[in-house]
């Protein structure tokens, strides 16, 4: 059973804090954390996996598209004045036999395609790049005649922003009593087994987030330039800033009659010394090869700190990690193709980016990433945009992923097709984030007897088939 906790959030501490074992763990944070990280031997079994949330609901049937003569006339026929032209989709060439269908990426993802055929900037390193299509949230396998007959358990609040969003995160579609993600339960189950540093596993570039809440393990959130420290002269007092940071620092140092405050006050201190301990570590990270690859963005600086902490992990200590990282704004319910289109060439550019650094850093075999999204959107269009549906398509990416391929099952995009759950085109997923997830957290290092503690629902989907992805 998955162990219950109390959490309070607080900006000053930097991550959640929690239980007494949570506070335990942040005690031993502490600038000596390099020395514990000594005892990690450089490259030895390190793992990460980063998770890139699309919040809003990405639209990804604009994303893959279907470009052979039946196939993208049966999406043209759906998505009417929303469907890009054939012609204008950069083509995507399946390794090996492929399911059969012939795809491309939409226009402004060059760099995606790229990874995909193991073209460009990715002719070495080969295929790095695959989709899986038609992925949802699901409490059990589920047909059509299911859904209409209402004969199955559904998830929570289908088609609402925050309740998908965190079925995604927590992977648990019909909703828990005690709010846990599932990198967090896999930080309870693996930090202290694989992780010799004080960092914690959990690194966030988004704030406090669902996907890495534990009973145990705390999540450490970052910037994009790194910890999350105060600036100023301290010494010199030259500033508002510094004057107030020594007031703050006079106060964690001072020692309270009551117990809550002194706690209190301890945690924040080491939460500090922490930050500290990461910050050293990050800023001696050398990248001048790999930070000229990246665009100006707030995804792109995003990912060249995830690449930076990746790189960091064995000064860390950090032989299993995950990252979170968050772009937001894909609601496109009003100007899809326009808006859609700078933000997709934004990504891909920063996606690719963020590839070629870690195979430069030479940490690449060692990561997968991937995206996640609330849900997919209508096939047909409300006049200017798409609302919101159920089933989509995402990307996973990294050395140990069997790039060059298209996972799943490519759905009808016919409306009022096998697919549709009907509303304009919301398609019933044939693929549950269950068992995706299963396989990334399978190569993690999770058991087959932790699994279900990870992956409640999982054994809902013991008789479905893997999705393959792993190399």
């Amino acid at each position: 059973m998955i162990r219950s906790r109390r959490q309070f959030l607080g900006e000053a501490s930097c991550a959640a804090i929690g239980s007494v074992s949570v506070l335990s763990t942040l005690l031993n944070l502490k600038l000596a954390n390099q020395a514990a990280a000594s005892d990690l031997t450089p490259g030895e079994d390190c793992k990460t996996i980063v998770c890139i949330l699309l919040a809003g609901g990405c639209d990804t049937f604009n994303l893959l598209v279907r470009r052979d003569a039946a196939g993208h006339a049966e999406y043209a026929g759906s998505r009417t004045n929303l469907a890009l032209a054939s012609e204008d989709l950069i083509p995507l060439n399946q390794a090996g036999a492929g399911d059969g269908n012939l795809y491309g990426v939409h226009p402004g993802c060059q760099g995606l395609a790229d990874m995909f055929n193991g073209s460009g900037a990715f002719a070495g390193s080969g295929r790095r790049l695959s989709f899986v299509a038609n992925i949802g949230t699901l409490v059990q396998p589920t047909t059509l005649a299911d859904y209409l007959g209402g004969t199955v358990s559904l998830p929570k609040s289908l088609f609402s922003h925050i309740d998908q969003i965190t079925q995604w995160q927590t992977s648990v579609p019909q909703g828990l009593g005690e709010l846990t993600g599932w990198a967090g339960r896999m930080a309870d189950v693996l930090h202290s087994t694989y992780n010799t540093g004080a960092t914690s596993m959990s690194i966030s570039l988004a704030g406090n987030n669902v996907f890495q809440i534990g009973n145990e393990v705390a999540q450490f959130s970052i910037t994009d330039s790194g910890a999350l420290l105060p600036t100023g002269d301290t010494a010199g007092l030259g500033s508002t800033t510094a004057r107030k940071n020594l007031a703050v620092d006079g106060l964690l140092t001072e020692s309270y009659n009551n117990l809550m405050q002194d706690a209190f006050a301890k945690h924040v201190k080491h939460s500090h010394e922490a930050q500290a301990a990461f910050n050293a570590v990050y800023q001696s990270i050398d990248d001048s090869a790999i930070a000229p690859l990246f665009p100006n963005s707030k995804i792109a600086k995003q990912l060249l700190a995830a690449a930076k902490t990746i790189k960091a992990r064995d000064a860390l200590g950090l032989r299993r990690s995950t990252i979170f990282i968050q772009r937001g704004n894909w609601d496109h319910h009003g100007e899809l193709l326009v808006t859609q289109a700078a933000m997709l060439d934004e990504l891909a550019a920063a996606i690719s980016a963020y590839q070629q650094a870690l195979e430069i850093l030479g940490v690449a075999d060692d990561v997968i990433s991937y995206t996640a999204s609330d849900f997919g959107r209508t096939l047909r269009s409300n006049g200017r945009g798409t609302d919101h549906a159920w089933g989509g398509n995402q990307m996973v990416w990294g050395g140990p992923v069997d790039g060059g391929k298209v996972f799943g099952t490519f759905p009808s995009l016919a409306l009022d097709g096998p697919d549709d759950v009907g509303l304009g085109g919301r398609l019933l997923p044939s693929t549950s984030i269950d068992k995706f997830f299963e396989e990334i957290a399978a190569w993690f290092g999770v058991s087959s007897t932790d699994m279900p503690l990870i992956l409640p629902n999982i054994g809902s989907f013991s008789g479905e088939p893997p999705v393959g992805f792993i190399a």
